[in-house]
């Protein structure tokens, strides 16, 4: 396939454009060329070959696929209810053996909302009642079951602070009822998996003297976390959860992202002195509960002013998936840079969630998602026109 004639916005640190302006165009009248489900080449038209499938661009522009950081899609399906929520087991607080991908329903409706406007990658795993909730997976919106769809699974294991775990347990009468007690409670499986973890590293170097440890599902599950081969993802809207999240990423040495990050702005200094990576989101609702209530939509703009580098999430179906394009919009119309706001639903995104090197840009050798825009994305009467996953059109407007 080759789509020809485009305006694209590569997103891309190494696609230099060509005239070294800071437009947010790489090509005025350029070429991707898809070969199988990859991107093979990209570059101007002059250097564009002519022996593929033809999608003339012309006058329109081109993006890679939007990736969505942070949602429940599919886990607490549309319009359904009880039968169809499956986002929170709210019966244990420590729940990490939990796979996202048992839960989703890869039919649910608003997979074709999301192709229909752009997404297509979401990051998807349980919602924030545990103080350990699950992991999250990385897949495509569009295939035939959730197993065709996946592509990283687990990309992410998630932990709450704050209100959520402490309000769905306090009406239990169980612990955790203070953020103390949350904190404990992470800290302790934490320290338990790092036990477990030197225990079976000692088991593997000398199996005839030392005595096989007992497996634990939950425990196994934290070991990559510990490595930091996995991403501890943080539900986190208060500073002082956010701060908390820290201390307890630098006792472990984790490798992790502050999603949600609603009073990220106020300690904006902090963030960037400690490098973290922040997920935003969902900037489209109303202050739903007390932790929220310092909500601003000029925070994706502060932070990525310091040099922060923001991802924004719809942590759909709080904010419906196809709205990442709208919330990005916002966020420029409040003083964000237009190409921050792009990086944060494309290759900012896909960083966070450790899957850049698949998805987030439009580069030879990553995945063929791509959209493409009747217009300039950030117009409000701009609509998507085709959008491709894995080399295949799987929707077209006209």
């Amino acid at each position: 396939m080759l789509i020809v004639n485009a305006k694209i916005v590569s997103m891309s640190d190494r696609l230099k454009r060509p005239d070294g302006s800071k437009n947010i165009v790489t090509f005025e009248n350029g070429y991707i060329h898809i070969e199988g489900k990859i991107i093979k080449a990209t570059g101007p038209m002059e250097n564009c070959p002519h022996d593929a499938d033809i999608i003339d661009a012309k006058g329109r522009y081109v993006m890679p696929g939007f990736v969505d950081a942070h949602t429940h899609i599919g886990l607490f399906e549309d319009s359904v209810g009880f039968e169809g929520d499956d986002g929170n087991e709210a019966t244990d607080p420590v729940t990490p053996q939990l796979r996202a991908i048992d839960g989703i329903y890869h039919a649910d409706r608003s997979f074709d909302e999301a192709r229909q406007w752009g997404v297509t990658t979401v990051v998807c795993g349980p919602g924030s009642s545990n103080v350990i909730c699950g992991q999250f997976a990385a897949l495509k919106t569009y295939g035939r079951s959730v197993d065709e769809m996946v592509f990283k699974q687990p990309c992410a294991v998630k932990v709450a602070f704050g209100e959520n775990p402490k309000s769905v347990y306090h009406e239990k009468s169980r612990i955790p009822s203070t953020r103390m007690t949350t904190a404990a409670i992470l800290r302790e499986q934490l320290y338990k998996a790092k036990e477990y973890m030197d225990n079976w590293e000692d088991y593997k170097k000398n199996p005839d003297e030392k005595d096989k440890p007992e497996f634990d599902i939950r425990l196994e599950t934290l070991i990559p976390v510990l490595k930091r081969e996995l991403i501890m993802k943080v539900h986190a809207h208060r500073a002082d959860d956010i701060l908390t999240a820290l201390r307890i990423a630098e006792e472990f040495n984790l490798d992790i992202t502050i999603d949600h990050c609603t009073e990220g702005y106020m300690i904006a200094d902090i963030l960037k002195e400690k490098h973290v990576k922040v997920i935003l989101g969902p900037l489209l609702t109303d202050r739903s509960k007390i932790e929220m209530r310092n909500q601003n939509i000029e925070a994706p703009g502060i932070l990525s002013r310091e040099g922060i580098p923001v991802a924004i999430m719809t942590d759909h179906p709080c904010v419906p998936i196809q709205h990442l394009l709208l919330s990005a919009s916002v966020a420029v119309r409040e003083g964000m840079d237009e190409e921050d706001a792009l990086k944060a639903i494309t290759i900012n995104a896909a960083k966070a969630a450790g899957i850049d090197e698949r998805v987030g840009s439009l580069e030879p050798g990553k995945d063929a998602d791509i959209v493409i825009f009747s217009g300039y994305p950030f117009d409000y009467k701009t609509k998507v026109d085709v959008t491709i996953i894995n080399g295949k059109a799987v929707y077209r407007r006209l």
